[in-house]
């Protein structure tokens, strides 16, 4: 009889040895770029533990990594592992664990427990998004399952000071001060009589971070640079576009001008403007978001927008479809290149889901594939995301639901 083929392992030797060689050099680099203080998990026991993280900075996965003295594994998107030979790669260095964005992915499930029946650390932001306001954004309620299947300690990790440091609309890294360590572990012991709601409230709770105030001072010349890929609606004239340019952002339509202030202040520029910081701001615009019936702007596009076009093929590569594509958000339906013999129709009654991946890439999933856009420096994904999130809420029945993709 042919024996069967031993399933090769996920975590290999080399990922030691490059952590090893990472550390030394992630971690000086760390504290240059984010002026970061990265606390050593001193207390860490030789068994596999889940880190959970809040997520603020694109590096957050490495702050980890400096904190921990074995390889972790994280769960990455699909983007991560849809980049051809890069991807490779990447899965050769780290061996992430790959998850679909918005979706329940079965097959990252038994990844997770694979790895830590191999004895391996997992790290994951149950966010799934960095914060564009400032504050902890909504955490999938299903961490708490995941958790209590996995059965090892939940390790949670705080960031604290990345949304001064680096909001997730902005390109430039101020000069401020980051710290990140383990505040609490939370034994197998103390979780297994819980619900994974209970459970998944007081991981909520252990990660939950509020920066929408004057807690420290970060410098830069270009504070509020891209602003706009957060934000697409002005208090005093509704739907709208704004340009940002060093420390000010203005508003298309009225030319109000507001400017961000090296303690994350936001000021009227010759005029009292109604919000403090960015996070009154966000929360304006999900409120005026969540007051829209999308369904009233259906013959004439809410936004206009100039993106490339790719199909993702995923876990594989990305496929360039249009190097500049005209794109036309409606309440309900995005359409590419409209009245063109390449009009694109995405209808959102077809749409399983849209993301939010970086900065300012959107994922749309229709029909069984994956189109991303990219557009300029200046692209707000975010609106194409709210607005279908919007229309989703009203279609179920539910006007009043809070719950816009992030």
């Amino acid at each position: 009889m042919d024996k069967k083929k031993k399933k090769k392992k996920w975590m290999k030797f080399r990922h030691i040895v490059i952590e090893t060689i990472a550390k030394a050099v992630l971690k000086p680099y760390c504290q240059w770029k984010y002026g970061i203080t990265m606390e050593k998990f001193k207390e860490q026991r030789d068994e596999p533990y889940l880190i959970l993280l809040n997520h603020q900075t694109p590096f957050d996965q490495f702050f980890v990594g400096v904190s921990f003295k074995v390889p972790v594994y994280y769960l990455a998107t699909e983007d991560i592992f849809s980049m051809g030979w890069v991807s490779s790669l990447i899965r050769w260095i780290v061996a992430p664990i790959p998850i679909k964005k918005q979706t329940t992915d079965v097959s990252a499930v038994m990844n997770c427990l694979r790895v830590v029946r191999e004895g391996g650390t997992i790290a994951i932001a149950p966010e799934g998004n960095r914060t564009y306001s400032g504050k902890t954004e909504y955490m999938n309620p299903a961490i708490g399952t995941l958790a209590k299947k996995l059965g090892i300690p939940i390790a949670i990790y705080r960031i604290e000071g990345g949304y001064g440091a680096q909001p997730r609309w902005s390109d430039k890294v101020r000069k401020g001060k980051m710290r990140s360590y383990v505040s609490r572990v939370i034994e197998p012991e103390e979780y297994k009589d819980m619900t994974g709601e209970e459970l998944s409230a007081i991981i909520a709770k252990e990660l939950y971070v509020n920066e929408a105030a004057a807690d420290g001072i970060f410098k830069s010349e270009k504070r509020a640079e891209y602003l706009e890929r957060a934000i697409y609606v002005c208090p005093f004239c509704g739907l709208s576009e704004f340009e940002s340019s060093g420390n000010e952002t203005v508003c298309k339509k009225c030319g109000k001008t507001v400017v961000y202030g090296e303690d994350k202040r936001i000021t009227g520029k010759g005029f009292e403007f109604p919000f403090e910081f960015v996070n009154d701001w966000y929360e304006y615009q999900q409120d005026f978001v969540n007051s829209l019936d999308v369904r009233e702007y259906i013959e004439k596009p809410l936004f206009c927008d100039k993106a490339a076009l790719s199909e993702v093929i995923v876990y594989k590569r990305k496929v360039p479809l249009r190097k500049e594509a005209d794109i036309r958000l409606y309440g309900n339906r995005v359409v590419i290149d409209e009245g063109t013999e390449n009009e694109l129709l995405l209808p959102f009654e077809e749409v399983t889901a849209a993301s939010v991946l970086g900065r300012n890439k959107l994922n749309i999933y229709h029909g069984g594939k994956v189109y991303q856009l990219k557009g300029s420096v200046h692209f707000n994904a975010l609106k194409y995301v709210n607005i279908y999130y919007r229309y989703k809420n009203i279609m179920r029945g539910e006007e009043n639901g809070k719950f816009l993709g992030l």
